[in-house]
């Protein structure tokens, strides 16, 4: 019998619309490799740098914290309704100059993911420029695979 391609899928999770399709399609997936999902949530208090000087990053990171939980619990309660299992994670950014994308790929190192899931707006043009995008910045530093979800 040939061994699974994927058995550790990273997925990448915000509780916003498309990383619940994401996460469908994660949950999805590794039941029919059988795979292993290990879901995080990347706290990214640094995320308005230019008005760091107006708020508190540590009331920030908890209030991102609860909402990364809650996220979480969304994915948890997924993979249990399939029968997939499942492993949760917050990380946080170490500082200013490190991004969510390279704290992801730190996870998909940690955790030798084979593949990594994430959502994505699908933004074009001047709103991906000014906004960036996580999920293109992943695609291109990843070290697996990234399967990259339109939400």
């Amino acid at each position: 019998m040939a061994k699974p391609v994927y058995r550790k899928i990273l997925l990448a999770v915000d509780g916003n619309d498309s990383a619940r399709r994401a996460t469908q399609e994660a949950v999805a997936f590794a039941a029919l490799a059988p795979a292993r999902v290990h879901a995080v949530y990347v706290v990214h208090k640094w995320g308005l740098a230019p008005y760091s000087g107006y708020f508190d990053p540590e009331a920030l990171g908890r209030v991102l914290n609860e909402d990364g939980r809650l996220a979480l619990e969304e994915v948890r309660r997924a993979a249990m309704d399939r029968g997939v299992p499942c492993s949760v994670e917050i990380c946080e950014t170490t500082g200013k100059s490190d991004s969510i994308a390279q704290c992801l790929q730190r996870c998909v190192k940690t955790q030798e993911a084979d593949l990594v899931v994430i959502g994505t707006h699908g933004r074009h043009g001047v709103g991906r420029a000014v906004l960036g995008s996580v999920a293109e910045a992943l695609l291109r530093i990843s070290s697996c695979p990234v399967l990259i979800v339109h939400g």
